[in-house]
């Protein structure tokens, strides 16, 4: 497959990196994001200014975007952006940065994204959105929000940062990770995988309101709809960091030839 032809800032050969996410520019993970990676480059945060996790690739026209300084950002490079992760992502590239970032990072998201999780994930469509923008992408994620613990996925991210600024990622593809949250002892290393076939099944509980209308709350558990082995769900469950090469093209090109035997 053909590179990426993304110029370096070849003047300074610093890197520019622009980091995003959907829990918000002030969740934790994305501060450890950012600490990780502080002194690879020329590090902008650009990130929704309020958690907007599940809202996938939605991205904000006819109404006016609005960005606000992030203090806790140094030299004055952060931006809280009223908008999705994906405007975030948008609005940095085209507007914000002082130039195309050399890479773009997503997280780290508290919450898997394996399988299915990848049609719905915020996280996931901003390293798309990077992807489509011809920047080298890579989304983090680790699998719980409960007193989550950041540590492997703070070692991981420079290792992989590094490889990516220096090797360059094929055109139309970007990374999924996945770390796992175990101790340091029971991490069994790296595997490289697909996106697991999975689905969600939701369980719907009516309620009543205090005025005696109806609401509904949703619940949902993400189950297999196919063989797990060499996938992102299985890799993460037993303990290994998850690797994912993803691209956008959604066409089901094995039934091209059946479908115009229909002679539509």
């Amino acid at each position: 497959m053909k590179k990426s032809n993304l110029k370096i800032n070849n003047s300074t050969d610093i890197k520019t990196i622009l980091i995003v996410n959907d829990d918000g520019i002030n969740a934790p993970g994305i501060k450890h994001l950012y600490d990780s990676v502080a002194d690879l480059g020329d590090v902008w945060v650009v990130a929704p200014a309020t958690e907007k996790s599940g809202v996938s690739h939605a991205f904000t026209f006819r109404t006016p975007l609005r960005a606000d300084r992030s203090d806790w950002v140094k030299n004055q490079h952060g931006w809280g952006v009223h908008g999705t992760p994906v405007d975030a992502v948008k609005l940095a590239v085209r507007s914000i940065l002082p130039r195309q970032p050399d890479l773009i990072l997503s997280g780290i998201n508290r919450g898997e994204n394996t399988g299915v999780d990848l049609l719905y994930s915020g996280t996931v469509a901003a390293a798309m959105e990077g992807m489509i923008f011809g920047v080298p992408s890579i989304a983090f994620s680790i699998p719980t929000d409960d007193g989550a613990d950041f540590s492997n996925a703070v070692n991981f991210v420079p290792i992989i940062t590094k490889m990516v600024l220096e090797q360059g990622l094929p055109q139309g593809v970007f990374l999924n990770v996945n770390v796992p949250t175990c101790s340091k002892s029971l991490l069994k290393g790296v595997r490289i995988t697909s996106q697991a076939p999975s689905k969600y099944v939701a369980d719907v509980e009516r309620l009543n309101d205090e005025t005696g209308s109806d609401f509904y709350k949703m619940y949902y558990k993400k189950i297999l709809t196919g063989d797990g082995e060499g996938t992102d769900f299985e890799a993460i469950r037993e303990n290994f960091i998850s690797v994912t090469p993803v691209h956008a093209k959604l066409t089901a090109s094995n039934f091209i030839l059946d479908l115009k035997e229909w002679k539509l």
